[in-house]
């Protein structure tokens, strides 16, 4: 072989090598991003699972209404005050928020395995191919908070419900990045009907940390 067909032979070797790294670069950026997108659909999925589970499990022993409100009333018998008993919601909170974080943490929520077939977007392949693992690490404590709503019940009757918000950050990592997931779940675990005229006043509870400042 003579010295231009052997240059040639290696100039488009190296062309075919360079094609084929390009292709490589590309479908590794587009697995990547595909493989992070179902990550975070499964991992919001289970976080969000979980700290629903931490609060069903809390609420299991049995919270009721007055135990976490107290109602005043005026002379002619109407409600004319709400007070939030500060020490059993912040209890509650504390309760679920660590219940939460040590499901977060549990070895069964650390990992979710993603097949590789479905993480390059084929719906034929999506339940084949070696598995991907993706780490599932909390980042913070769960944040908790109370959220409360008056809605119309019928004539001269409110309903007052009572709302435990958790928040929790979660990381994912896999073997070509990583992101972060935030995820926030809010569950009724209390209400109450209220006959006769809306309160005069009511004491927002939306901040766990403030309600201390109701304390005398």
């Amino acid at each position: 072989m003579s010295a231009g067909k052997r240059r040639g032979c290696l100039r488009n070797l190296i062309l075919c090598v360079l094609v084929i790294t390009a292709l490589i670069i590309q479908l590794e950026k587009n697995l990547s991003q595909t493989l992070l997108d179902m990550a975070f659909a499964r991992a919001y999925s289970m976080a969000v699972e979980t700290l629903n589970s931490a609060v069903h499990q809390v609420m299991e022993t049995g919270v009721s209404y007055e135990e976490l409100m107290d109602t005043q009333l005026d002379a002619q018998g109407r409600v004319s005050m709400l007070r939030a008993n500060t020490m059993r919601m912040n209890a509650l909170a504390a309760q679920t928020a660590l219940l939460a974080e040590q499901k977060l943490n549990s070895d069964e929520n650390q990992v979710v395995d993603i097949p590789l077939g479905a993480a390059m977007g084929v719906r034929s392949l999506s339940g084949y191919g070696p598995r991907i693992s993706v780490q599932i690490v909390p980042v913070g404590a769960v944040n908790t908070g109370y959220d409360t709503e008056f809605e119309t019940a019928g004539i001269n009757q409110t309903r007052h419900k009572i709302f435990l918000t958790l928040r929790a950050t979660v990381s994912l990592i896999i073997p070509t990045g990583s992101q972060v997931v935030e995820v926030q779940t809010t569950m009724p675990i209390a209400e109450s009907i209220i006959v006769g005229e809306v309160p005069d006043s009511f004491v927002d509870v939306s901040n766990p940390d403030d309600m201390l400042d109701l304390l005398p």
